[in-house]
């Protein structure tokens, strides 16, 4: 299968399956010397797994994220970094009445008609559980950029299109029902230095929204003012630049950050919107692997929300884009060699 790895020199590679023995990323490029153990992921894989609340699943998985090459004496050596999250609540068995029928808004027949082939439990490579491998490896890429001073605050911002803070009864009536419902996050990248990305085909906003776009439930995607500006004068829209401090800036910040596929310096402004969770146990009607119509109800645990889980997947997506990006520009510049190497 092709289209596991990410990123040019901040790379990664992730594996695995949502019911197979467990799940895993390597991690190429990081540089040597940066403190690392395997209690700082901790937090990262809290953040996206089950707690057992109204807006997740009921599968418990510790998440608990091995270290299996890359440091020595808990500092990370410029080899390698494998990670490995073992799968240990597997419920292989709630998914045998559906291993020859293709779930609406699900990948199954997508994955079924390229491959022929298809891992029906959870939905195989095709899961969400995937993601905990690019959390584990964002854990990595983040420690980086906050020592660079980058920070990240992402957050819900709605349910079923009401504020997050008001959407408790709307997530109670949708469950009740056996239904779902659609979420926004909202993440907000403070730090980030002007003058990262490239202008063509590698601009740093076409970078972040192949990112997001990858994450599999995403489907839209806003950057600052996003679709809003279809609507606005340029008198409107413009960010004029003003000098704060001996630095020039955008004074607003409608373009979010990034003007030309290159930042600006101001925070960037993801507004990321997700589909409603596609495993709903109303009857829906499809089609079976021979061909003939029936009728499905997916039962099992299945999160009733996508966005509050997948909020730090967001976060995680964006942070390997914007190492990567920012380690892709040392080399914008002659001089940035020569002095490295003057040294």
């Amino acid at each position: 299968m092709a289209g596991s790895e990410f990123g040019t020199i901040f790379h990664i590679s992730t594996w695995g399956e949502s019911h197979g023995k467990g799940l895993g990323v390597v991690i190429d490029g990081c540089p040597a010397g940066l403190p690392l153990v395997e209690e700082d992921f901790t937090s990262y894989m809290e953040r996206r797994r089950p707690n057992g609340g109204k807006l997740s699943t009921k599968r418990k998985e510790p998440d608990a994220v091995e270290i299996l090459s890359g440091t020595f004496e808990g500092v990370t050596t410029g080899t390698p970094i494998s990670l490995l999250i073992r799968n240990t609540d597997q419920h292989s068995q709630d998914y045998t009445a559906i291993a020859d029928i293709f779930r609406p808004a699900h990948a199954d027949f997508g994955f079924q008609t390229k491959y022929g082939v298809r891992d029906y439990r959870g939905g195989g490579r095709s899961s969400a559980r995937e993601t905990a491998a690019r959390v584990a490896a964002a854990a990595v890429s983040t420690k980086i950029l906050h020592s660079m001073g980058i920070t990240f605050e992402t957050r819900v911002t709605a349910i079923g299109g009401v504020p997050f803070e008001d959407s408790e009864a709307v997530v109670d009536e949708s469950r009740s029902r056996g239904d779902s419902l659609g979420s926004e996050v909202h993440c907000t990248v403070r730090g980030v230095p002007a003058g990262i990305g490239d202008p063509v085909f590698d601009k740093l906003d076409a970078a972040l929204a192949g990112a997001i776009f990858s994450i599999g439930a995403v489907r839209s995607l806003d950057i600052g003012d996003g679709h809003k500006v279809s609507s606005m004068h340029g008198s409107e829209n413009n960010d004029s630049f003003v000098v704060r401090g001996g630095k020039v800036i955008p004074e607003t910040n409608h373009a979010g950050g990034i003007l030309g596929g290159i930042s600006t310096g101001a925070p960037i402004e993801l507004h990321v919107y997700f589909k409603p969770t596609p495993s709903i146990s109303l009857p829906q009607k499809t089609v079976n692997r021979a061909g003939e119509e029936v009728e499905i109800s997916i039962h099992g645990r299945h999160d009733p929300v996508i966005g509050p889980r997948a909020a730090v997947v967001v976060e995680s997506m964006a942070s390997l884009v914007i190492l990567d990006q920012m380690m892709k520009n040392m080399t914008a510049r002659l001089s940035s060699l020569q002095e490295f190497y003057r040294k």
